[in-house]
């Protein structure tokens, strides 16, 4: 990747910090509508802080909630479907609507969106500590994740849009960390809360958290955060309104029955629903290409899928993020329903795999240029093998003991190596213009998978866990541990294809100048 031109940006042979430092005229600027006190950007550390404790907050509510199912089974008395659709529904809505949410930035101001989002999720946040029984809760997460998805695409937004040069990619690191490790601190922070049983109220506490909190963020926002006009034009200020009515149908049809099948025993509407996937599909994608000839700019926007890499990065995202949300998701239930884990230990069990996963994705951009697309492949072979290493753990009914720890710090090494650099170069090829619906795309791709991965791999263990075999559910984390293989090798492909792009681009850049 040395000597050669990502998009706007210029790259150079000092390494992959360079590669997010050294901008190109064309976006080292700052974006019109900006508030800046002279001299630069008023109170960087109180900004950044302000956006990214959001944005973890947030991530963290896609998984805190794990390590809590059992209690909330016991407390609700909610059956398996309904643990599936308070840890999914959230994800749903979120996924859904992050791309609209972006662009909603884009009308009507990014400062304002994040605000509005931050208030929304507290409220939320408060209502599902106070739900009264399952269905309840289930509603007000998907509330969480509408308001989720108003916050979060204006963070990288406003990032994007407040720093410069090395300012800019230290907080480009700082958010990718946010996003890779806020999963699985999540699962930690979930068990510490529930064990503690705060004022004898079980698993309340953790969605009440979020209530100080998001009380705090939301008076920092509005002394810190800086005005940025909207940026309307002709083809950006609209909302992609039929893109919404046909994409969130296409979800739904796929990821209901996934979520459903196990407890409903498979009935038909659920394989009619599944196989409506492809059809709503279609339809989707037919109707995206209709609003890009009216001139207006469709949900998923060609002109970001057009950029290089930008598709292969996707599906490299998402097959990564559905093994990480699913294992964890199966895994939290695994260790307390079937191996006795307290809440506690269940969640001190996946800091192996946080702390490693963070600072991989922090500090990543020391590996020198030319090696990171390596160091992809390399990260996502560690992470397959680490799944199969599961397989011998789990399947006669034990979890490997230290083994287990060591390996989930080995997992978080090889996923994170894998994962963060593919999400940042991704977007380091993105104008920052374009900001807003690139942000918006990964992040939508990245939820779509976690809950593609909590549906299907968390049915794949429900359903072989149900068996009356000896040592069960511990066969079930095989079988999931050895699909997280398979997927995991086929993201190790799409990681190859990546690798030899970014030679074969180089190589014509050079070729081109002499």
């Amino acid at each position: 990747m040395s000597e050669s031109e990502i998009g706007p940006n210029r790259v150079t042979a000092t390494g992959a910090r360079g590669a997010a430092a050294t901008l190109s005229p064309a976006t080292n600027h700052r974006t019109p509508g900006v508030a800046d006190a002279p001299g630069g950007v008023r109170r960087p550390g109180l900004i950044l802080a302000t956006l990214l404790v959001g944005y973890f907050m947030a991530l963290l509510d896609g998984s805190i909630v794990n390590v809590a199912l059992p209690s909330i089974r016991e407390k609700l008395h909610a059956n398996g479907a309904s643990l599936q659709m308070v840890a999914a529904g959230y994800i749903i809505a979120y996924a859904v609507l992050l791309v609209t949410g972006a662009r909603l930035g884009r009308i009507l101001g990014h400062e304002r969106l994040f605000k509005a989002g931050l208030a929304g999720f507290t409220i939320a946040s408060l209502a599902c500590g106070l739900a009264q029984n399952s269905g309840e809760l289930i509603i007000f997460r998907v509330i969480q994740g509408i308001a989720a998805a108003v916050m979060l695409p204006q963070v990288l937004s406003l990032i994007q849009q407040t720093f410069q040069g090395e300012a800019r990619a230290k907080a480009m690191s700082a958010w990718t960390a946010v996003l890779a490790s806020g999963i699985v601190v999540g699962q930690v922070l979930g068990g510490v809360l529930v064990t503690a049983n705060l004022f004898g109220w079980s698993w309340r506490p953790v969605f009440l958290v979020n209530v100080p909190i998001g009380i705090v963020l939301w008076i920092a926002s509005i002394r810190a955060l800086p005005s940025v006009k909207p940026q309307n034009s002709a083809a950006n200020n609209k909302v992609d309104l039929a893109g919404v009515l046909t994409l969130s149908p296409t979800i739904l049809a796929l990821v209901v029955p996934l979520v459903l099948g196990h407890d409903e025993h498979w009935p038909i509407w659920g394989w009619v629903l599944l196989a409506a996937t492809v059809p709503l599909l279609v339809l989707f994608l037919a109707v995206e290409r209709r609003v890009a000839r009216r001139g207006d700019s469709p949900i998923l926007p060609g002109r970001i899928l057009e950029m290089s890499g930008m598709k292969p990065s996707l599906v490299l995202i998402f097959l990564v993020m559905v093994v990480y949300a699913g294992n964890l998701f199966a895994t939290a239930i695994h260790l307390q329903g079937a191996l006795g884990f307290s809440a506690l230990k269940t969640g001190l069990a996946f800091a192996p795999c946080a702390l490693a996963f963070g600072l991989v994705s922090y500090f990543w951009r020391n590996i020198p240029a030319h090696l990171i697309r390596r160091f992809s492949v390399i990260g996502l072979v560690i992470g397959a093998a680490s799944m199969a290493a599961q397989i011998w753990m789990f399947k006669d009914g034990g979890y490997g003991g230290v083994w287990f720890y060591l390996n989930q710090m080995v997992f978080g090494l090889g996923v994170g190596i894998g994962n963060a650099p593919t999400m940042t170069l991704a977007l380091m090829r993105v104008p920052v213009t374009e900001a807003a619906d690139a942000s918006g795309t990964l992040a939508t791709n990245a939820q779509l998978a976690q809950v593609v991965g909590i549906a299907s791999l968390g049915t794949l263990y429900l359903t072989v866990a149900a068996g009356h075999a000896v040592h069960a559910a511990g066969q079930a984390m095989a079988y999931l541990s050895g699909a997280g293989v398979v997927v995991t090798l086929v993201a190790v492909g799409f990681a190859y294809y990546l690798y030899n792009l970014d030679k074969h681009e180089r190589a014509a850049k050079a070729a081109a100048a002499l």
